[in-house]
């Protein structure tokens, strides 16, 4: 079996093509490099890849690819490719978004219909719901996006939706709560708090610390998306959290337990477009393919820190 993942390169991607793999699955990845963050942290995340033989690297942008003749032997699709980031996502640089993020979708959908595809899972996130009124948040929670980020992440869920119900693609929308792990984006939180904390620099805190978030390790959400293509309901949305919503200033304590060194904090402004608390209830995930997080804050940091400090020249 064939399967696709689109935006192979990336920090989520690359961790699910190498399971796939591991699955014994044939594995198609897709990548354009956008210049998000710079090519040598997503060739670097390629590296584990790119040497074993049941894996295709395909680099090129959805909209120029001949996507017909990809998916002729493709059985299912993980569609992971987009562009992210809350805070870069407001006034012009929008456009950005819009053509990845909904169009992208659209067009790779649009692929779909002549295509014998299985399954088309999609990477949706929990910036969908914006500031929730009641926590943990169900999937049938009101979604009110605080961000263009979600708001182009909502869309793409609306698209798959679409097509499922118009020309019976078989998609299910995954929605991610904070991911973290080896590999993170480097504009992403934990990141950014370990490698300053190493490099003894100052960490920015948005607001007083205090909000909340309910973050995933990277394993878990691989596990989430292997369970979904094999179980999950056609048409269907689910919550993939990872049982560990906790305080950012909290996060940090562990940090710094786990480095053995103080960090140096700087309250700045809270920004546009951050939610305050996130917290998902993950129960129909659970119910329907099965989906428990395995791995609480504490380790998953530990492990985050153990690979980012052994890769932190890859990042500057």
């Amino acid at each position: 079996m064939d399967l696709l993942v689109t935006g192979v390169a990336g920090f989520i991607g690359s961790h699910l093509a190498e399971r796939l793999l591991k699955e014994g699955f044939q594995v198609i990845g897709l990548d354009s490099f956008l210049d998000y963050y710079p090519k040598k942290i997503k060739e670097n995340n390629l590296k584990g890849l790119v040497s074993d033989n049941k894996f295709t690297f395909i680099e090129g942008s959805i909209f120029e690819l001949n996507l017909k003749e990809i998916l002729k032997r493709v059985d299912a699709i993980f569609h992971q490719a987009a562009i992210p980031g809350v805070r870069a996502s407001w006034g012009k640089e929008f456009n950005k978004y819009i053509e990845n993020n909904i169009l992208g979708t659209q067009v790779l959908l649009e692929a779909c219909k002549d295509a014998k595809i299985k399954k088309f899972i999609y990477a949706s996130s929990s910036s969908v719901y914006g500031d929730a009124d009641e926590l943990p948040i169900k999937e049938t929670s009101a979604t009110k996006p605080v961000s263009p980020y979600g708001v182009s992440k909502l869309a793409g869920e609306h698209l798959a939706t679409l097509y499922y119900k118009g020309y019976d693609i078989s998609t299910v929308s995954l929605r991610y709560f904070t991911v973290y792990g080896p590999r993170q984006r480097p504009d992403m939180g934990f990141h950014k708090f370990i490698t300053a904390i190493l490099l003894e620099k100052e960490i920015e805190i948005y607001g007083t610390g205090d909000q909340t978030r309910d973050f995933t390790f990277i394993d878990d959400v691989v596990e989430a998306n292997l369970q979904a293509f094999i179980k999950g309901k056609n048409g269907d949305v689910y919550n993939v959290g990872g049982g560990s919503r906790i305080a950012l200033i909290e996060v940090i304590k562990i940090i710094e337990e786990i480095v053995g060194r103080k960090a140096i904090l700087k309250y700045v402004e809270h920004q546009r477009g951050d939610a305050q608390h996130t917290y998902a209830d993950i129960s129909k995930a659970k119910r329907d393919f099965g989906y428990t997080p395995r791995v609480d804050i504490y380790e998953g940091l530990k492990r985050h820190y153990d690979w980012l400090k052994e890769n932190l020249d890859v990042y500057r």
